[in-house]
C-alpha cells in the first residue's frame, strides 16, 4: 500500500529505544512502537495512526497494523526512511 501522490518522503524520527514517530511534510502523523509482552518477549511492532477516526489516513484500514520487525513496518509505510537508532 502507498500513500497516494506524497510531495516529500516519510520519515521514522526515533524518540526512545522502541519508539518512533512517522513524520510526513514536518507533521507527526502516525507512531510505531515495540510490541513488548508482560514477559519481556518482543512480539513485534505496531503503527498506529494519530488520528483514530474514520476515514484513516491511508495505508491504513484499521486503527493498529502490526508487523514482524522495524524494517517491515518502514516498508509497508511506503518505504518510510528510518532517522536514528532505537
Amino acid at each position: 500500500m502507498s500513500f497516494p501522490a506524497l510531495t516529500s518522503p516519510l520519515t521514522l524520527h526515533c524518540l526512545a529505544a522502541g519508539s518512533y514517530d512517522l513524520v510526513l511534510d514536518g507533521e507527526i502523523v502516525a507512531s510505531v512502537v515495540r510490541d513488548i509482552s508482560a514477559g519481556g518477549d518482543l512480539r513485534g511492532w505496531r503503527t498506529e495512526p494519530l488520528k483514530d477516526t474514520l476515514p484513516f489516513p491511508a495505508p491504513f484500514t484499521k486503527p493498529v497494523h502490526a508487523s514482524r520487525t522495524l524494517e517491515a513496518a518502514a516498508a509497508w509505510l511506503d518505504g518510510a526512511e528510518i532517522a536514528g537508532d532505537g
